[in-house]
């Protein structure tokens, strides 16, 4: 029974051997893993301090952007207050325009038997003138006796 004992004792020790040897192999593996990740990582902390530069670039250069843009908003809003005053003004002289007009179509309208007596009497005197010019242009043609 002692065999039996030293026999089990050696297996248990061969067993205890062989998972020693493939635990190490496991953990040199994970070992070699980790380096890797370890290595992709500080690749990835490169990359991510360039990203964050330019990130950061990227936003100053957008802030100073907004301002500019709210910057030429207001000065535009003066612009727009000053063509509203423009159309507003035009608006006015408009409605002044067509109340002057209105007055005159009025006027015109209650006097047109007055304006149609004075364009005949206009008619008349440029005739009588017309005759009187040309009476006279043949008394100057005439010899005179």
């Amino acid at each position: 029974m002692e065999i039996i004992l030293y026999l089990a004792v050696a297996l248990i020790a061969i067993a205890f051997t062989v998972l020693v040897v493939y635990l190490s192999k496991t953990l040199k593996s994970l070992s070699s893993t980790l380096n890797n990740v370890a290595g992709t990582l500080a690749g990835l902390e490169n990359q991510i301090q360039g990203i964050t530069l330019e990130t950061t670039q990227l936003l100053h250069k957008t802030n100073a952007l907004a301002e500019d843009i709210q910057d030429k908003s207001e000065k535009l809003n003066t612009v727009v207050h000053a063509v509203q005053g423009v159309g507003s003004s035009l608006q006015n002289f408009n409605d002044s325009v067509q109340k002057v007009s209105t007055s005159v179509s009025t006027n015109l309208e209650k006097n047109q038997e007055k304006i149609n007596q004075v364009v005949q009497w206009s008619n008349v005197a440029m005739d009588v003138w017309g005759k009187w010019k040309i009476k006279k242009q043949k008394q100057e043609k005439q010899p005179s006796l």
